[in-house]
């Protein structure tokens, strides 16, 4: 019996249980009759995270989706000169030579109610296309999901549309041309505000839905790039710092975390990755360091890493994983920078070819080879020990995770 199999047999009680604590009040949106609380037409829910990995290669354009759990393969369309591809928890939105974005529906994800959370899966297949080139961003609520673009616009997609398998424009945010962003939070939407003439956005606007200013947070964000949705609160990188957002009785604030010295622009935190729902971050501090940010505590950690390929972290007491560009897997103390285990992952040129990627659930990690197929399946909490290497065909040259 496999660990993952375990791991269900061990749940399936546990999901019985909040199944029948759910279904005495379904939602007014759901089916009439006596059907679970978190019911999806057409869905299988089981009782752990069906995770799925979307796969493009770059050299042909082939999209694949592999799961996690039952090491199955399958195409889900083609993307031509594929740039690379962003999540939001469930679909791929892939970039590539054209002026639009392909969605990919990965089939596997996850509804959180708060106290408990529903898995689902389903097959995966292609959605379609939205007008626009290489995404920054794309990040999504059950309602809406905000594709953001280095223009100044945020394309805001009908999430249940998007669900049922069709790309439908909710609104649009439509700003001075600058690396924006947007993050639906709380019923709105917080984006990025630039003035006119200017290549930086100075702060975060609150919209509604369709996409209208409804307020604005006072605490200014001088040169905003990246954000993270954590159970924190949004974090947005800005030149002095972080800018937390958060939301009371309808009402968004935001609270600086400020850098503990003086930082270039070089060095700043502009592309934030953690583990989903985590409130632990990870961005690159220039080419061989690495920023941790802590958003319960408030606090910044710069750890030396050595000439940076790609990051992630874990969460609060777990490691952070660096993967340098001679291909070596680190792992490091969040809270002392110690380095803590290493491993040779891949040869240091296929760091080269592309970019490689660190994908971070609840137990175990995936990067991708980008000169072969391989992804890498690494347990960081066994000294970074591969668990499995899984295959697709072609290369896998980008990669994100879904159903978590």
């Amino acid at each position: 019996m496999t660990l993952r199999t375990c791991r269900s047999a061990g749940l399936l009680a546990v999901a019985a249980l909040l199944l029948a604590a759910c279904g005495a009040r379904p939602e007014s949106n759901e089916p009439a009759g006596d059907v679970p609380h978190g019911y999806v037409e057409g869905a299988e829910e089981t009782a752990e995270a069906q995770s799925r990995l979307v796969v493009a290669d770059a050299d042909t354009g082939a999209v694949h989706v592999l799961d996690l759990i039952t090491e199955k393969v399958v195409p889900a369309g083609r993307v031509d000169g594929v740039r690379g591809v962003l999540g939001d928890g469930r679909f791929g939105y892939l970039s590539g030579r054209d002026e639009s974005v392909r969605v990919v529906d990965s089939g596997s994800w996850m509804v959180d109610h708060g106290d408990h959370v529903h898995y689902y899966r389903a097959p995966a297949r292609e959605v379609g296309a939205l007008p626009g080139k290489e995404p920054l961003a794309a990040v999504s609520d059950p309602v809406v999901s905000a594709v953001s673009f280095p223009d100044g616009t945020t394309t805001l997609l009908d999430r249940a549309k998007l669900d049922k398998g069709s790309v439908a424009e909710l609104g649009k945010i439509v700003r001075p041309a600058h690396p924006g962003t947007a993050v639906p939070y709380r019923e709105r939407v917080l984006a990025s505000v630039a003035e006119p003439g200017q290549q930086h956005a100075r702060g975060v606007r609150v919209h509604d839905r369709q996409g209208k200013p409804v307020a604005e947070i006072a605490t200014p964000c001088p040169e905003l790039q990246g954000q993270a949705v954590t159970r924190r609160g949004v974090v947005f990188g800005c030149a002095d710092g972080a800018l937390l957002v958060t939301e009371k009785d309808g009402t968004f604030t935001g609270e600086k975390i400020p850098y503990p010295r003086q930082v270039g622009p070089a060095e700043r935190a502009t592309r934030f990755t953690h583990r989903p729902g985590s409130a632990t971050l990870a961005a690159p501090a220039g080419e061989r360091a690495v920023w941790v940010l802590d958003a319960a505590r408030r606090t910044w950690r710069h750890l030396e890493t050595g000439p940076l390929a790609a990051v992630n972290a874990v969460g609060e007491g777990a490691p952070v994983l660096a993967l340098t560009k001679d291909g070596v897997l680190r792992a490091f103390d969040a809270a002392t920078g110690a380095e803590q285990a290493r491993t040779q992952l891949m040869p240091p040129e296929a760091t080269a070819l592309a970019t490689p990627g660190i994908q971070v659930d609840t137990t175990r990690a995936y990067v991708n080879n980008p000169s072969s197929g391989e992804v890498y399946e690494i347990d960081y909490n066994d000294n970074l020990r591969r668990a499995r290497t899984l295959t697709v065909s072609g290369k896998a040259s980008h990669i994100v995770e879904t159903g978590r």
